[in-house]
C-alpha cells in the first residue's frame, strides 16, 4: 500500500488538539501491520512517513499483532507437503510472500523463506 494513502487513513483517527491516534478500524490495523512488515528502510523513517511517534506505533502494532494471533484477521492459506522422513512441511502465503514451515523432531518448527534454503537444510540433515 502507498504510504501517503495509509497516512491519510490514519489521520482520520486523530483525536483532539493533542493529535493522539486511536485506531478503531481492524482493517486499518492490519494494513498498518502489513506495511510495517514490508518496510525496507530504517523503521524511524516509517514512523515519520505515516506521522506517528514510536510510542504510539508500539501500541498500534501490539494491538494488531495480538488481533492476528487471536484470529481476528483472515487465516493464511497453506498447503501441506509430505517429506520422505515423515516430517510435514506447510507452505503458507501471506500477500505473495511464501513461508515454508517444517515440523521437525521433538515438536520443533523450522521456518524457511525460500525453497532453496529448505533443500540445503534437508541435504545437510540427511
Amino acid at each position: 500500500m502507498d504510504i501517503e494513502i495509509l497516512k491519510k487513513k490514519i489521520s482520520t483517527f486523530r483525536c483532539g488538539e493533542s493529535g493522539r491516534v486511536r485506531i478503531t478500524d481492524d482493517g486499518l490495523l492490519m494494513e498498518i501491520l502489513m506495511s510495517w512488515e514490508q518496510w525496507k528502510g530504517p523503521i524511524k523513517e516509517f514512523y515519520r512517513a505515516i506521522g506517528i511517534s514510536h510510542s504510539g506505533m508500539a501500541s498500534i502494532l501490539g494491538k494488531a499483532k495480538k488481533m492476528r494471533r487471536e484470529g481476528h484477521f483472515p487465516a493464511e492459506e497453506f498447503k501441506e507437503v509430505k517429506v520422505a522422513d515423515g516430517s510435514t512441511a506447510a507452505v503458507s502465503s501471506l500477500n505473495g510472500c511464501n513461508v515454508i514451515e517444517l515440523s521437525w523432531e521433538k515438536g520443533r518448527i523450522i521456518r524457511f523463506g525460500q525453497v532453496e534454503q529448505l533443500l540445503d537444510f534437508l541435504k545437510k540433515a540427511a
